[in-house]
């Protein structure tokens, strides 16, 4: 199929292109960070909070504890919803997810890439001891994430 071929997709919805991401469940963790499950089956720690940063109708959310705590989703996977009515959709938390990355897929990528810490520090345009830092347990800011998520994405043979 194309990608702008129609298609009938398991919910019975008409669709074209990629499916829509779907969320089978969610935990909210301490700051403004979720555990989310998808349902193709991976899960991921997302920080939400630049989505919440974003928008006045997240306002709440961003500054109240126990409201971030009443995150659900909603019946069809489609969207994180809050007691206060507010609702981030799936779209968006995938996106976020994609500008995170942990320790292990930093380490996975610099593998799959076959970079030394020497050459994974000048492709970033980092200090080689920052690379370091990033394999062992040092969070990777969005930045580098998203760049090594690029590095992955146009790497040749």
């Amino acid at each position: 199929m194309n990608g702008n071929a129609l298609a009938l997709v398991d919910d019975g919805l008409i669709g074209t292109g990629r499916p829509l991401p779907r969320i089978r469940a969610a935990k909210p963790l301490d700051g403004r960070t979720a555990l989310v499950e998808w349902k193709d089956g991976g899960s991921k720690v997302v920080d939400l909070a630049p989505a919440f940063m974003a928008l006045r109708i997240f306002a709440a959310v961003r500054r109240d504890d126990e409201l971030f705590h009443t995150m659900t989703v909603d019946e069809y996977g489609d969207a994180l919803v809050f007691a206060d009515g507010a609702e981030l959709s799936a779209m968006w938390v995938e996106e976020l997810a994609a500008a995170s990355m942990d320790n292990a897929e930093f380490r996975a990528a610099m593998d799959k890439l076959r970079f030394t810490l020497d050459g994974m520090a000048a492709r970033l345009g980092v200090a080689r001891r920052l690379i370091a830092d990033y394999r062992k347990d040092k969070p990777i800011p969005k930045v580098v994430a998203l760049a090594t998520r690029q590095l992955l994405s146009t790497q040749r043979g």
